[in-house]
């Protein structure tokens, strides 16, 4: 990245950022996208990680409908059932465990959420005709708040958001270069248990 497109150990690849006008990133704006696509590309090359994916459509929510619990929500009890079943590539052990490392956004709200779903966690029988409680069980700690700028795992997770959003309402810009297609790059690494109802393994809520 750094000898091919000059981009700096120290900076932080902010994937919206870098199809946005004035971003303020010095890369010229046509490698930017390459560097978006090569990022994409080494972690596909790495069959040891699996991203899992929530997408709301908020425009059929009612107006106090919580975009932020309801996602994260499903998130947990994802990641959660995802250890539990030992659906995580590699080798596994006896009680894994996870712990949850994400962008330093409303910190306070994710950990009163975290710690309730520990105790209470609704989840709907198949068919949607009651509910049982499923405390989460394999996630351990309260979520680690990063600052994004100093975390590449952090950056990753947000690449992997942007190109599914591209994917379903993509950029002009984003468009006309073909980026749209670029989530499909990380088809080898999708966790695809997350959700049947779609080869992707997306959760639609």
């Amino acid at each position: 990245m750094r000898d091919v497109y000059g981009l700096n150990l120290r900076d932080e690849i902010h994937s919206a950022k870098y199809v946005d006008r004035g971003s303020g990133v010095s890369v010229p704006k046509h490698n930017r996208l390459l560097i978006l696509k090569r990022f994409a590309e080494c972690l596909a090359d790495m069959p040891f990680i699996s991203v899992t994916n929530v997408i709301i459509n908020k425009a059929d929510k009612p107006d106090k409908y919580d975009v932020f619990s309801n996602a994260w929500r499903a998130l947990f009890q994802r990641f959660d059932t995802t250890l539990f079943y030992e659906n995580f590539p590699g080798n596994h052990y006896e009680k894994d465990n996870g712990m949850v490392f994400c962008d330093n956004t409303d910190g306070k709200k994710l950990t009163a959420l975290m710690r309730k779903m520990a105790v209470y966690n609704p989840v709907p029988f198949e068919g949607g005709v009651g509910f049982r409680n499923i405390p989460i069980r394999n996630i351990i700690e309260d979520p680690n708040l990063r600052n994004s700028a100093h975390s590449h795992f952090v950056q990753a997770a947000d690449l992997c958001a942007f190109l599914l959003y591209q994917l379903h309402c993509p950029k002009t810009y984003y468009k006309r270069k073909t980026g749209k297609g670029y989530f499909r790059i990380l088809e080898s690494i999708l966790n695809t248990s997350a959700s049947k109802k779609n080869s992707y393994g997306i959760v639609y809520l």
